[in-house]
């Protein structure tokens, strides 16, 4: 298994809008695309006062996880869909992706 974690450093007063509109539109399209959320949220800390918040997916294999991606995100639904929503409240993202098992996958779902 795949787990890509995602941060994002959000631009100030923006995180209730990022995450409303990621819980209302873009989660629901990254599902319907077959993507495999585990979690979403925002950080407990805010590092330097910053607002911060993450997304953890799950991919059966780095090919997949780059096809997936591929495809999403160049897809008519994001790009006309929540993308500007999303994006224009992002001041920087860093995505880390690391090879583990379904168990430590399955640990991690939100309930």
């Amino acid at each position: 298994m795949i787990l890509e974690f995602r941060t994002y450093r959000l631009k100030p007063g923006s995180s209730e809008d990022f995450l409303r509109v990621m819980r209302e539109d873009s989660l629901p399209l990254l599902e319907t695309a077959g993507l495999r959320v585990i979690d979403y949220g925002r950080s407990l800390v805010a590092e330097d006062g910053q607002e911060e918040a993450y997304l953890i997916r799950a991919f059966d294999s780095l090919e997949e996880h780059e096809r997936q991606e591929r495809e999403f995100y160049s897809c008519e639904a994001w790009l006309k869909g929540p993308r500007e929503a999303i994006v224009s409240r992002i001041e920087s993202y860093h995505t880390i992706v690391i090879e583990t098992s379904e168990a430590a996958v399955e640990a991690l779902r939100r309930r």
